[in-house]
């Protein structure tokens, strides 16, 4: 590309970062300005991508794993010639703008996956270039590389302090991810100041050791050192490449080199001068006119790049006709409507077991429908029943593998199942203990905020670990999880309760935690999917026409709710049970079909749940009652904690008589 028009493209960069930062009064300029030349030397030299067509399969991804830097992407979209006008810059920040304050998924077009959390974007890259490899290792063929492209990471000083970021990269090296091209934006600088007062790491030596290639441009204003960077990475087709390019954040303005303009905006005087330093004599919000060139180029060579896909896609469609329906399948096909799939409904497991072993045989159950079913555990597959008995594990000698090893890595492991499922052709879930779902929380946050339907496999659901004791034992995590918008959180009681999430989540496409005991419970009688479905719904229902309590719980509990209505009835009290696998999905429903469950005028209520009681007080109201857990357990066997701990069916019951007093006196 003619020097002039990448230069064009780079003021261009530069100075609307700025302007739109200056004018939304808030943003980060600093890093547009010092890294302007990265940005634009991969847009319109190095990355295959085509602006008419933002989601052309075989196009290059790029990541700004330092969201904070979102102007820069904006106005690289921009000037590259994607579908983000003057207008749109104007409306940097603003309510409902295309350009959000930090890159959001399905908002902006180009924007592969939302980031800001630092070090979530480089973890999700990992997992759009293990997506990669797989595909062209399941697909393609002599002559016709069907999937055959990079991911581009761009991360910085921040980025690369966060654990999540070592985490990622351990995968990456050890996956041998050749196709993960990340960008270390090196100006040595933070919020706070230089990076030297929190860490003498030298970040290319740790990630030589984690099994990367690693290279260094000394000068991020030198185009042709960068480029010669880009294209030397690709060289080495088994190591992912870290490219440290040393810059000045806020580069060509008066604040240049310091803190003062990483956050905020230059201010009218510093933005005067920075267009000054640059040269610029265009109008506001107007790139050089240079830069029309440049988009034309960017244009060309993306429509050229996807027409020879579209070229290899219709030979290898000829030639491989059923390799081709299956990659479509993976790709774009339909799920099946599992709640109501005769084969489905006929493995729904049965009889006494831990719901973790009911998700595990249902989950081989699935993986032999879903070929593109893919995920693993955080070291504790043969725990958590996550395991795809007739699959392998990946590897970098095994890129056919669809079990995944991820280590004792749970916020890198939940991150790299955002980026297989944004990158496409893939299902992921992972797993773990339910207790450290705390460790997965940010994570599951970014699934949740793109409302990406990741699956969560969560076991070991309660004080049932028993004899492991409090560190191991979750109490809070359930209240933590249902907080999450977007996130169905279901805690089965039984196998045919576990088929409905299984069934729930690939129907509905939301993010879903399936939350399993480790123990074994005793099959409940009248369970049903098409109940489950609807979060919640009457298990054993009263035998009067209005109940004179109703008994809610899930999981382990239920059956302790069916065996407490025995006691009841003894006394002549008439207890309606409900099962409540899934809030989320209850409190979804009409407002008719809710209180044909719990209805309002029943105000003796008692809920039961092995934690914390947070999340039950809009079901049970002010005269109802929690049986739950709201301190920590104990190391001790499980049967023995549940009887100190109250869950037993003589003491829901008394909570249910005491309500009824209590609702009698209102």
């Amino acid at each position: 590309m003619d020097k002039k028009l990448l230069q064009a493209a780079i003021d261009s960069i530069r100075v609307l970062s700025a302007e739109a930062v200056e004018k939304a009064k808030s943003g980060h300029p600093g890093t547009p300005l010092g890294a302007a030349p990265i940005a634009a030397t991969l847009f319109g030299e190095c990355m295959k991508h085509n602006p008419a067509d933002p989601s052309f399969f075989d196009r290059d991804r790029f990541i700004l794993s330092a969201g904070h830097a979102s102007t820069m992407l904006y106005t690289s979209l921009h000037v590259s010639g994607y579908d983000i006008t003057k207008g749109d810059l104007l409306s940097f920040r603003q309510l409902r703008s295309k350009l959000p304050g930090h890159p959001e998924y399905g908002v902006t077009p180009g924007v592969e996956t939302s980031t800001g959390p630092l070090g979530q974007g480089i973890a999700n890259a990992v997992g759009f270039a293990l997506a990669e490899k797989i595909l062209a290792s399941r697909f393609n063929k002599p002559g016709l590389p069907l999937v055959d492209h990079y991911t581009y990471a761009f991360c910085g000083d921040g980025c690369m302090m966060e654990g999540l970021e070592y985490e990622a990269a351990a995968l990456a090296g050890v996956w041998k991810l050749g196709k993960l091209i990340v960008i270390y934006d090196k100006n040595d600088i933070t919020i706070e100041g230089r990076i030297s007062d929190t860490t003498a790491e030298n970040i290319a030596e740790r990630h030589k050791a984690q099994g990367w290639q690693v290279l260094e441009v000394a000068d991020g204003n030198d185009t042709d050192a960068v480029k010669a960077a880009l294209e030397f990475a690709k060289t080495d087709a088994d190591r992912p490449t870290l490219i440290v390019v040393r810059t000045i954040i806020g580069y060509g303005s008066s604040k240049a080199d310091s803190a003062s303009c990483h956050g905020a905006p230059l201010g009218e005087e510093a933005l005067a001068s920075l267009k000054t330093s640059l040269g610029w004599k265009e109008q506001p919000f107007t790139a050089k006119k240079e830069v029309a060139a440049f988009k034309a180029d960017v244009c060309a060579k993306g429509a050229a790049a996807q027409a020879d896909w579209n070229k290899i896609v219709r030979a290898y469609k000829n030639a491989y006709p059923e390799e081709y329906k299956e990659f479509s399948a993976w790709t774009k096909g339909k799920l099946p409507d599992f709640a109501t799939d005769e084969d489905f409904v006929n493995n729904i497991p049965t009889g006494d077991d831990a719901t973790r072993n009911h998700s595990g045989k249902l989950l081989n159950y699935l993986a032999g429908r879903l070929h593109n079913l893919v995920g693993g555990s955080a070291d504790l597959g043969p725990s958590n029943m996550t395991v795809m008995k007739d699959r392998g594990y990946f590897s970098a000698d095994n890129t056919d593998g669809t079990n995944i090893h991820f280590g004792v890595r749970e916020q890198a492991m939940a991150s790299v199942c955002n980026g297989l499922y944004l990158h496409g052709g893939f299902l992921p879930y992972c797993s773990t203990f339910f207790v450290f779902a705390d460790y997965l929380k940010g994570s599951v946050r970014m699934s949740a905020l793109m409302d990406i339907p990741v699956l969560y496999v969560l076991s070991h659901d309660s004080i049932g670990v028993g004899e492991d004791g409090p560190t191991h034992q979750p109490v809070e995590q359930l209240v933590m999880l249902r907080s999450v918008p977007n996130l169905r959180v279901w805690r089965p009681c039984d196998g045919t309760e576990t088929a409905a999430a299984y069934a729930s989540h690939f129907k509905l496409r939301h993010p879903s935690a399936i939350v399993t005991s480790r123990q074994k419970l005793r099959a409940a009688s009248g369970t049903s999917v098409a109940g489950s479905l609807k979060g919640a719904y009457i298990l054993v229902d009263s035998e009067k026409t209005v109940p004179d309590v109703i008994l809610m719980g899930s999981g382990s509990e239920v059956n302790l709710l069916v065996d407490a209505r025995a006691l009841l009835k003894e006394k002549g009290v008439d207890a309606r049970v409900v099962s409540v696998p899934c809030m989320e999905e209850f409190d979804a429903q009409s407002s008719a079909y809710r209180e044909s469950v719990m209805p309002n005028a029943v105000r003796a209520r008692v809920a039961v749940e092995a934690g914390s009681s947070y999340c039950w007080g809009k079901y049970v109201g002010l005269d109802g009652a929690t049986v739950c857990k709201d301190d920590f357990g104990e190391s001790a066997p499980a049967n023995i904690l549940f009887e100190i701990n109250r869950f037993t069916a003589n003491d829901v019951a008394a909570a249910a008589l005491k309500s009824i007093k209590k609702a009698a006196k209102s």
